[in-house]
């Protein structure tokens, strides 16, 4: 972050806490702090003392991402304070320093903001970070929903009663969920709150669903969400949630930088004449690398006549839909050639995935050529 050359330019680091901030203040051309103090963490007491320290010059803060999200960073644009988010594993730390301290960290923060070594997260607006939300809520509920119904399998387990179909969940095996007859009335009771309580969890699952597909339609998702979909595997939750996690995908200059954000690109040690390549760096938004992956297994196979397909691509313009048939072969031939080659299915499905986040990037960018 570039500074100005205000002489009364303070740099603040915070290390924040659910209860308290501890606060240290530099100034600007200083080694040590002017002072360290711990506050309330709560907006009207932020503000206040913010303001004490506007009054005195300039001011520029930092704190570190983590539980307390945006609202801090929020509070102080709000009042003018320019602040930045740091990326807590790309700050300098010294390889010998194992003392760690609330104070210790606030002042490291506000040295190098000063130093201008800190690497700055994107911060999504409002609007963004509520669908972001909302869908992390769905997955989460698909998630209690998959633990649930393995709950209840395990219950009838232990009781003896076995599916003999092939597989669990369809509307043959709830028929027969339905007509099960236990001999303990207390073990139907049991059965039946864990039987409803996975239609209950379904029913908002739906309900959610149904939200997701008209937030896709609103005017500020339509067009880009469009666009991804014309993408085979990507349908609406990963179009929404690929836009609401990036936000503005031209911060990338380049593809690799992207996949590299995702975590996507092998992990590398390399010295002098040795070059090592390991498995991916797992780095970045784990959530959208998951979301790829899955849509990486459906280019197995790859069929640009498929009425679903189309049906998403109706009244694309021509060069995108030509960009999404491109993908489609590409990817399909890659992951035929790592298969054939001997390559298991799960590093196939993961380089697919890295270049299906190439592509992506270019559609978002206009890099389509």
């Amino acid at each position: 972050m570039r500074t100005t050359s205000s002489n009364n330019l303070y740099h603040v680091g915070m290390d924040v806490h659910k209860e308290t901030i501890m606060i240290s203040v530099i100034k600007k051309g200083e080694k040590l702090p002017e002072f360290e103090k711990q506050i309330r963490n709560e907006p009207i007491a932020i503000g206040k003392f913010f303001k004490h320290i506007q009054e005195q010059g300039e001011v520029t803060a930092c704190y570190e991402a983590g539980f307390c999200g945006y609202s801090i960073y929020r509070t102080l644009n709000g009042i003018g304070v320019p602040c930045v988010i740091a990326a807590p594993g790309l700050l300098p730390r010294k390889p010998g320093d194992r003392i760690k301290t609330d104070r210790r960290d606030a002042r490291m923060l506000a040295q190098n903001l000063q130093k201008e070594e800190v690497t700055a997260i994107y911060v999504p607006s409002q609007k963004d970070e509520a669908v972001r939300d909302y869908l992390r809520m769905y997955d989460d509920m698909r998630r209690d929903l998959k633990r649930a119904k393995l709950r209840l399998l395990h219950f009838l387990l232990r009781h003896g009663k076995k599916y003999d179909g092939k597989t669990n969940w369809t509307k043959t095996h709830e028929t027969w969920l339905k007509h099960l007859v236990f001999e303990e009335p207390r073990s139907k009771k049991t059965f039946d709150e864990y039987f409803y309580h996975i239609k209950d969890m379904e029913g908002k699952i739906e309900r959610i669903q149904s939200e997701i597909d008209t937030i896709v339609n609103d005017e500020d998702y339509k067009e880009e969400a469009e666009a991804l979909k014309c993408f085979k595997g990507i349908e609406n939750n990963t179009a929404l949630s690929c836009i609401s996690e990036i936000g503005d995908f031209t911060r990338f200059s380049r593809a690799d930088e992207f996949m590299s954000f995702l975590g996507l690109v092998p992990s590398e040690n390399s010295s002098g004449p040795k070059h090592q390549h390991g498995k991916i760096t797992k780095a970045g938004n784990s959530r959208l690398r998951r979301l790829l992956i899955e849509s990486a297994w459906s280019y197995m196979r790859y069929n640009e006549g498929s009425k679903r397909l189309l049906m998403r691509r109706k009244g694309q313009p021509r060069e995108k839909i030509a960009y999404a048939d491109k993908a489609g072969r590409r990817l399909n031939k890659k992951f035929l050639r790592l298969i054939f080659k001997g390559k298991k299915s799960q590093i196939a499905v993961v380089a697919v995935a890295r270049e299906l986040a190439g592509f992506i990037w270019g559609m978002m960018t206009n890099h389509i050529s």
